[in-house]
């Protein structure tokens, strides 16, 4: 559905995406992950029209975004990451107005707006169409935004930050939204939120210093994660530093670090490369006939990897500046 290839786009003296290819198949929820000036929101204006590219190509559903560009704006859905609201257009107004904006037929505009507002819960419960968009909340506001770009039912949405400035409850029902979205549509979000990406997304894609730097499913980036892993457990049945000393006798244990809990310690063991000891922890404590209520693996998350590779790409970026 999304096909790029060798996208760059340069302003003025500042390239901001620099040769980047990726391809987003039906039906996916793909996020687009980097840190702020990464040249997140640049490459979705290219993709959505609103910029043209300065080198490669660009499709949207089979169409090229400058030589089609008409065609393209017809099959995409676009949630900018400031949504431009008419604050004092009622909701149903607008929505109409925007309706016509898209060519929609008079006589399908009043159920495209209703499908719309339905699916972005905005019928109930207060019957936010009746309201004026001056009145609403932020998150409200995000869902007249998003509203707006499945007027005309897209098969492809593209959203810029679409939880910014939400509050926790806002971007749980947003994430939940999207997610459903999701099953009928081929979404790519950016952020640098790495939890909504994480629990929102089934594909990211990770830019820094405007280069793709990963793509992958969230586990398989994870994986990647360098550095040694960690196993956490609580135990009782011996002094804090006698159950650090065994601990830290098994093979492969390299640190144990050991912090009483009331009558309990817990130990962080820390282990080399990304090997898990949970066996022959458990078989320890077995042997020494102690106490254990909690025994689990923490290998790298998706925030240790995301530092480690927008670090890296910052420094060979501030490296070739340097030169």
């Amino acid at each position: 559905m999304i096909d790029v290839k060798h996208l760059s786009k340069w302003y003025g003296r500042l390239l901001a995406v620099d040769n980047i290819t990726f391809h987003v198949d039906k039906g996916m929820i793909v996020g687009f992950l980097g840190p702020n000036g990464a040249g997140k929101s640049t490459t979705l204006k290219v993709l959505t029209c609103y910029l043209p590219a300065t080198a490669g190509k660009v499709a949207i559903a089979g169409h090229d975004v400058l030589e089609d560009s008409l065609a393209v704006r017809r099959n995409i859905g676009y949630m900018p990451e400031a949504v431009p609201l008419y604050p004092e257009m009622r909701v149903r107004e607008l929505l109409m107005f925007r309706a016509a904006m898209r060519d929609i037929p008079p006589r399908d505009r009043k159920s495209a707006v209703d499908r719309a507002a339905d699916r972005c819960w905005l019928s109930v419960p207060d019957n936010v169409m009746r309201r004026r968009v001056g009145e609403l909340s932020r998150g409200y506001k995000q869902r007249v935004g998003l509203a707006e770009a499945l007027l005309h039912n897209p098969p492809v949405l593209v959203l810029d930050e679409p939880t910014i400035g939400l509050d926790p409850n806002q971007i749980r029902a947003m994430r939940e939204l999207i997610q459903q979205l999701g099953q009928d549509h081929t979404i790519i979000l950016s952020s640098h939120i790495l939890a909504e990406v994480e629990q929102t997304c089934n594909h990211i894609i990770v830019i820094a210093g405007g280069q793709i730097v990963a793509d992958g499913t969230p586990e398989q980036l994870r994986k990647k994660v360098s550095g040694p892993s960690q196993v956490l457990a609580e135990l009782r049945g011996a002094e804090p530093a006698e159950l650090a000393k065994a601990v830290g006798a098994i093979g492969g244990v390299h640190k144990v670090d050991a912090s009483p809990i009331g009558d309990w310690t817990r130990l962080a063991i820390e282990c080399d490369g990304k090997n898990d000891r949970r066996a022959e922890v458990y078989r320890l404590v077995a042997e020494k006939g102690w106490q254990l209520r909690e025994l689990k693996h923490t290998g790298g998350s998706l925030e240790d990897f995301f530092v480690q590779v927008t670090y890296k790409q910052n420094m060979q970026s501030a490296g070739r500046l340097a030169q």
